[in-house]
């Protein structure tokens, strides 16, 4: 199971469902980027919005005919 918090004051504050008993042993890694709040998550549209546009040397038609460039179907 994993668990979020923040660290204030130079200690981990875990999220109020986090029911550790006292004594318990935990690992703790920093996140690169703050989650998302109120359970809100970002579509994966967005997700690979970043992407876009940066592929080079591609066919005209790669898009179109995915399946054929990577598993040899026939083409579209």
């Amino acid at each position: 199971m994993v668990f979020q918090g923040q660290v204030k004051k130079g200690v981990v504050v875990l999220e109020p469902s986090a029911d550790l008993a006292d004594g318990t042993w935990v690992s703790v890694r920093p996140l690169k980027r703050k989650p998302a709040q109120n359970g809100a998550k970002r579509s994966g549209k967005s997700r690979l919005a970043k992407h876009a546009g940066k592929a080079k040397g591609l066919p005209r038609d790669a898009a179109r005919n995915l399946d054929h460039y990577l598993y040899g179907l026939p083409k579209r």
